[in-house]
């Protein structure tokens, strides 16, 4: 075999060996670089989720204590409403007493399906009123989702959820305040977190 054939046929043994090398290990460094930037993704989503959680429209109902609160001052509720068996009141001043299917503007009750209080297992303050950190917060979200589209759907879904963005007028005609996200973008960002695996961050 002549050595121009001889030098080719080696040349292209050592072209073909360098890229099979550069294509594993492109793999392999996108292989460990998706986790860590999806994690990173799914921490910033829980952020945005986060400010959504503790908002007065979602506090006022997981409070750490027997009564549900009202405004965005967060005060204890009027008329000595207190938590009752599921949260819902006791006879003669359970929840759906007076917040019926919908809400009633005209006296500026607000309304929606099963109102009721989160279980004190999902409490987002302590008995100081003080809103627990993302870190708690999250690990109880987490923790509480049997599976990961549990948490998807019921913030998709769950008519109390809903009610949050569409909250209704107070009794002077002025609207409640809304959380910081719409309802789509913060379906959005539960989303990306649990499609990063739930990740939480730590506790400062």
């Amino acid at each position: 075999m002549r050595p121009t054939a001889i030098t080719f046929r080696r040349t292209f043994v050592i072209l073909l060996t360098t890229l099979a090398w550069l294509s594993a290990h492109a793999v392999a460094a996108q292989d460990s670089a998706t986790p860590q930037g999806s994690q990173q993704a799914g921490l910033a989503a829980w952020q945005q989720v986060y400010s959504v959680l503790t908002h007065p429209r979602c506090m006022n109902c997981h409070t750490a204590t027997d009564y549900p609160e009202q405004g965005d001052d967060r005060h204890r509720h009027l008329f000595n409403v207190v938590r009752g068996p599921g949260g819902k009141g006791v006879p003669g001043l359970n929840c759906a007493t007076c917040h019926q299917g919908a809400n009633a503007d005209s006296t500026g009750v607000p309304g929606a399906q099963n109102w009721h209080l989160a279980p004190l297992s999902m409490k987002w303050q302590d008995t100081n009123d003080k809103i627990l950190p993302s870190a708690d917060i999250c690990r109880s979200v987490s923790g509480h989702s049997k599976e990961a589209g549990g948490v998807l759907r019921h913030h998709q879904q769950e008519a109390l959820v809903l009610w949050a963005f569409q909250p209704g007028r107070r009794r002077d005609g002025s609207e409640r305040s809304v959380p910081p996200l719409s309802h789509e973008q913060f379906v959005a960002a539960t989303r990306t977190w649990v499609e990063a695996g739930m990740p939480c961050p730590s506790n400062p």
